[in-house]
């Protein structure tokens, strides 16, 4: 599918408003470019979202909120599914331009696209499942229970490599649950919000639905500031970096609203002596090349016990010899371009520090230059032997570095090699063993939101819910009980005696 073929059946023009509620509005004279990592190649122009275009936006939500909220539930859970159904129609266009405009393989696109209809298919199934609490009250005759309303208007800030799946997993729990949405995709990959809004504007718009359900504006991290101010916004979810991450969660909570927060990972999978070399080595390497190493749950630490650890590297070196590097559109490559010139040079400065802290390479990365790398925005995974303490190996470089870590001692030393880090997001372990799976597991063990047991640290379903400790935020979205997220709880109390017993005894007599 060729670039005309993709923006025609997305209703992409190469000028298209960044600013939208149903309809464009091409007021602004701002506009961000997309360059394809690719290539280079300048995809399109979007408008960059005026103060006065905000908020004409956000009265809109604010307006069309009134009445989404009063639709029933299931009702809302239709519309959803007609959502999915449309991203079925649409996958493989939209699909496609996810991997031009971020630069992941053209398999991780599509997969990302079923992410967006998987996450609509569980929604379609909470829109009847939206349940509170009763209890019993310490009053005779009174009833007691708790039920969930909705908040209003939802924001969402997205990033880049995820730029659809991520607003999807928000936007389909805040719909059913009677929410709004406000969505600022990264500035780097605006192309794929707009197809998203056109998708989900058309089908609400073809149901008779007000405009403002589905909102989008675009521009930088001001437009996201505008976002984190505004008391009319009771819940802001963002993605992305703990630096941006900790300015959200403080503007926020100074207005007393809430956030939740998917920011940075620096996960860690345990190889030990029982490991299954073969397996570990497939789910490291994927975790660690995957996306070139742009995922939030990419693998960056690979923490292998002395006894197997020869082996293990060998593996590893021999398996990076066999990656191919090169357009992600064609299946045959494993690993496309980072996403712009400046992740490289952020690249490039890790792998200069680590070696200056000691590490010694196993597999030497770098930028690769010729004819087939123009866009400057490809390079080598590489694999260095460190330590944790290193300062490099405590950060999160948004790149394929995979870093090798020795230990000689117990489960419990593997552990705590993991655990030692200012992030908590995916961590796992490979091992045949039951009891150092089950130690892993427990409340001794791994202190990530997501813990995994013969599977690597990258990717995650929808049925449960996504997020991690620490300095990546708290946030859960997704599956489970993530639903709650986006409602506020109210408790209720209903009197139906002939008196007003007070609560605890309390008698006032009059």
């Amino acid at each position: 599918m060729n670039l005309t073929e993709i923006f025609n059946e997305l209703q992409i023009s190469t000028n298209n408003a960044g600013t939208s509620t149903g309809k464009e509005n091409k007021a602004s004279n701002s506009f961000l470019s997309s360059f394809s990592p690719i290539d280079g190649q300048k995809l399109a122009e979007v408008s960059v979202t005026s103060k006065e275009q905000y908020e004409a936006v956000i009265q809109k939500a604010q307006e069309a909120s009134k009445h989404w909220r009063t639709i029933p539930a299931p009702k809302r859970g239709e519309l959803v599914r007609e959502w999915g159904n449309r991203l079925r129609t649409h996958k493989d266009a939209l699909g496609a331009l996810v991997s031009l405009e971020m630069g992941k393989s053209l398999q991780e696109g599509l997969g990302e696209v079923q992410e967006m209809i998987d996450i609509c298919d569980f929604a379609v199934g909470l829109s009847r499942q939206l349940h509170g609490f009763t209890m019993h009250s310490e009053r005779p005759l009174h009833r007691m229970y708790e039920q969930y309303h909705p908040m209003g208007v939802v924001g969402i800030i997205s990033a880049f490599n995820f730029p659809v799946a991520v607003w999807a997993w928000n936007t389909a729990l805040a719909l059913v649950c009677g929410n709004v949405c406000l969505w600022k995709p990264s500035e780097k990959t605006p192309l794929c919000g707009v197809a998203c809004q056109k998708i989900l504007a058309e089908v609400l718009s073809e149901h008779g639905q007000p405009e403002g359900i589905s909102n989008l504006i675009n521009g930088d991290y001001t437009v996201g500031e505008w976002m984190s101010q505004d008391q009319r916004i009771p819940l802001l979810s963002a993605t992305g970096s703990t630096r941006m991450g900790k300015a959200v969660a403080q503007t926020v909570a100074a207005r007393l609203g809430k956030s939740l927060l998917e920011l940075g990972g620096n996960n860690a999978i345990i190889v030990t002596p029982d490991a299954d070399i073969e397996m570990t080595v497939i789910g490291a390497v994927f975790g660690a090349v995957g996306t070139a190493g742009q995922r939030c749950t990419s693998t960056r630490r690979l923490i292998v016990h002395d006894n197997v650890y020869d082996q293990v590297a060998q593996a590893l070196s021999k398996a990076y010899k066999q990656i191919k590097i090169g357009n992600p559109l064609d299946q045959a490559n494993h690993m496309g371009p980072l996403i712009d010139t400046d992740a490289v040079k952020m690249y490039e400065e890790a792998l200069v520090e680590v070696v200056e802290e000691g590490g010694r390479v196993l597999v030497e990365g770098g930028k690769l230059e010729g004819s087939q790398y123009q866009s400057g925005c490809y390079v080598r995974p590489a694999i260095i032997e460190v330590s944790n303490s290193f300062k490099t190996v405590q950060k999160e470089t948004f790149a394929p570095i995979l870093y090798l870590i020795k230990y000689e001692g117990s489960i419990e030393d593997a552990i705590a090699i993991q655990n030692d880090v200012a992030q908590g997001l995916s961590s796992a372990i490979m091992t045949t063993n039951l009891r150092e799976a089950e130690l892993f597991l427990s409340y001794a063990g791994s202190d990530c939101g997501i813990a995994n047991v013969n599977i690597g640290t990258s990717g995650a379903e929808i049925g449960g819910a996504f997020g991690g400790e620490k300095e990546t935020g708290g946030g859960r979205e997704s599956g489970s009980d993530a639903w709650k997220y986006y409602m506020r709880r109210q408790t209720n109390t209903i009197n139906y005696s002939k008196n007003l017993p007070l609560a605890q005894g309390i008698e006032f007599n009059l």
